[in-house]
């Protein structure tokens, strides 16, 4: 998801801030979100250009007309186009991933992966707090369809705690997003994700 407008960030486009080690933030997220999700697709608003944002060329892109809404609109949007996309008939989940989220390890994706399935809800978890990616059995896929606004997906999950799991990881990239310029800086002592 990177359809969103960031004001906390400021004026400039956080999209292609430079992280410490050089990489654009939307660009790095995605290239280490493709390393566990093949199937990969970035939501941007309609006026976005990718290469602009540094995005390979071959980036599967999804527009998000209704951006301007909020992230709920953008995840319908973009559910939307999944379900209909041929495709990805025999995709299970989804997973929702924010385009400021580059601090994700891959074995926290993977594992996340493993553990998708088409009825269930799975979202990772660190230190007591619920992070993401959020993984989004098919059968969520119409109700994420519906959504409007800002709210995102918080009330499809309280509708469905039984098919809702959290899992306990070492991770806290799961719950570090970049939402201010100060927040590029790394974790103090520890080196950037490999």
């Amino acid at each position: 998801m990177a359809a969103g407008h960031s004001r906390r960030y400021g004026a400039a486009d956080k999209r292609i801030a430079r992280l410490p080690d050089g990489r654009r933030l939307l660009a790095a997220t995605v290239t280490r979100a493709q390393e566990a999700f093949p199937l990969l697709r970035v939501v941007l608003r309609e006026e976005d250009d990718p290469a602009a944002l540094g995005l390979p060329r071959e980036t599967p892109i999804i527009r998000a007309p209704r951006a301007e809404r909020g992230l709920g609109a953008s995840l319908a949007d973009a559910i939307a186009a999944i379900a209909g996309d041929d495709a990805l008939a025999d995709t299970e989940a989804a997973a929702i991933l924010l385009g400021d989220m580059p601090d994700i390890r891959l074995d926290t994706l993977q594992a996340l992966q493993r553990l998708a399935t088409r009825s269930g809800i799975v979202r990772p978890c660190h230190a007591g707090r619920p992070g993401h990616p959020v993984l989004f059995g098919r059968d969520f896929w119409p109700e994420l369809a519906a959504l409007d606004g800002d709210d995102g997906a918080r009330d499809v999950i309280r509708r469905h705690r039984d098919g809702y799991r959290e899992i306990a990881v070492e991770d806290p990239g799961v719950c570090r997003d970049i939402d201010v310029p100060a927040e590029l800086a790394p974790y103090p002592d520890e080196a950037p994700p490999s």
